[in-house]
């Protein structure tokens, strides 16, 4: 019941609904997630690590970015059960559609990420 309880209180949060929304289209760094949503990267990070220690994403190094990703094989079949709700639900949604229209336009850009997009 622990791993649930975190979990959605993980999703209880628009801008993590955001995030998640966007890991369903696919694997992202922090500097995307940021572009995508137009958040600071501290925003982005703090939301990121929330859901990653919720059980939801896994986390993997690629040179200079961490790139965060949906942990399918690793989530319980309730928690995947509980993601596909979310996935469902964001499909129509509007703000959810536009950001995963400016996904398509993020870029990986390193260390100037945080000056170069933070709101």
């Amino acid at each position: 019941m622990h791993q649930l309880l975190k979990a959605t209180k993980a999703l209880s949060d628009e801008t993590r609904l955001r995030i998640l929304n966007l890991l369903l289209e696919r694997e992202c760094c922090v500097c995307e997630v940021m572009q995508a949503l137009q958040i600071s990267q501290t925003r982005a990070s703090r939301n990121l690590s929330v859901l990653h220690d919720a059980g939801l994403l896994k986390l993997r190094k690629d040179g200079l970015w961490s790139l965060y990703s949906l942990d399918q094989e690793g989530m319980k079949e309730n928690l995947l059960d509980l993601v596909e709700a979310v996935k469902k639900e964001l499909r129509d949604n509007e703000v959810a559609a536009l950001d995963r229209e400016r996904l398509k336009e993020a870029k990986r850009v390193g260390s100037v990420c945080a000056a170069k997009f933070a709101s």
